[in-house]
């Protein structure tokens, strides 16, 4: 299926093609502080079909606690989160599902990643599969 995204400001668009119901939600606690919300929705679209349309994103190269590097990419004039990928030559690309103009006919969510860390009053319906750390 192909998907068109866009910061809330529209400096940034891009394009990609993504399987519908193999949405992520990951409740880490990078994905919580760099969200600004208790988890994070995302897609996986491959490299090869991802082509930015509009723009330059703003990168950060993130650390995480196992010593992984990821980039994360936004708008600099808005900050709408956009993606995250590898740093050097990404096979694929999490996209934010909230940046998608189709995210709602990406389906229900198939799993959640880092329920460990998930707040106790979260709670979402329908979730096939869940992993307590990174699958």
């Amino acid at each position: 299926m192909k998907v068109e995204g866009q910061c809330h400001c529209g400096a940034i668009a891009f394009e990609a093609q993504v399987e519908p119901g193999t949405t992520t939600v990951c409740h880490c606690t990078d994905c919580q502080t760099h969200s600004g919300s208790a988890f994070r929705a995302n897609i996986s679209a491959p490299a090869a079909s991802f082509r930015l349309l509009r723009g330059e994103p703003r990168t950060y190269v993130k650390t995480a606690a196992s010593g992984a590097k990821r980039l994360l990419a936004f708008c600099g004039n808005c900050g709408s989160p956009l993606y995250a990928c590898a740093v050097e030559k990404p096979p694929s690309y999490s996209l934010r599902t909230g940046v998608l103009q189709q995210r709602h006919a990406l389906g229900t969510p198939q799993r959640e990643i880092w329920t460990r860390r998930r707040l106790p009053w979260v709670g979402l319906a329908g979730v096939g599969q869940s992993c307590d750390g990174q699958p």
